[in-house]
């Protein structure tokens, strides 16, 4: 779920590991999940993933650049958080360690997140509260970062092959928008429909779809 583009305002190098918590956080989280070291060690693993590396490229180029303090492993029982993390405007990407089991789906949030990144900085006047602007950017980042690969769908349940991931992208763009006190009901379902073919078929950065 995106709120909104990363605070780059930090010094750090965009290669460094990401810094100890320090004092206040636990050493486990809470509940499922992995031990919050592990997360930490697997967020640092997924900066050498290749779609991770491109987006981080593209943002830098594009003056935005996602410095590694604001990649956050996070206990992710906050109101307002999504179940595998967010960004969030001047703030950076959480990964909810909580509900982090396998390095995959830490790749992915990870991936998902830059994307929304990614097109605040592109946009400059996007606006998060806009129903058409939030759903170009869930279309997007469903779409563009292999969320809705039929492999993931397989293991999630959905086992139609034709025309599966064009409905992935919908279901999912969907569930993430509805979380947006502003696009809630029919507003959301327009607002995808309203912007489906031009945010669908845009995937920059990227040359076509991965």
């Amino acid at each position: 779920m995106a709120e909104a583009a990363p605070d780059t305002g930090s010094g750090a190098a965009a290669g460094a590991p990401i810094p100890d918590a320090g004092t206040g956080v636990e050493t486990t989280i809470r509940g499922s999940g992995m031990p919050f070291r592990e997360c930490v060690d697997r967020i640092n693993k997924s900066l050498d993933h290749p779609k991770v590396r491109f987006l981080r490229e593209h943002m830098l180029k594009a003056g935005c650049p996602v410095w590694v303090q604001l990649l956050m492993p996070l206990n992710c029982n906050s109101e307002g958080l999504s179940y595998a993390g967010g960004y969030a405007r001047g703030k950076g990407i959480s990964v909810c360690c909580n509900h982090m089991t396998f390095q995959d789906e830490i790749n992915q949030v990870l991936i998902h997140e830059l994307i929304h990144a990614y097109d605040d900085c592109r946009a400059k006047n996007i606006t998060w509260s806009n129903c058409a602007h939030h759903a170009c950017s869930e279309i997007r980042a469903n779409h563009l970062s292999g969320d809705c690969h039929y492999k993931r769908e397989l293991l999630r349940g959905y086992t139609k092959l034709r025309g599966h991931e064009q409905e992935c992208v919908k279901r999912r763009a969907l569930k993430s928008l509805q979380l947006n006190p502003n696009c809630s009901g029919a507003a959301a379902k327009d607002a995808i429909e309203a912007v489906w073919d031009i945010c669908y078929n845009d995937t920059y950065p990227f040359e076509r779809a991965p």
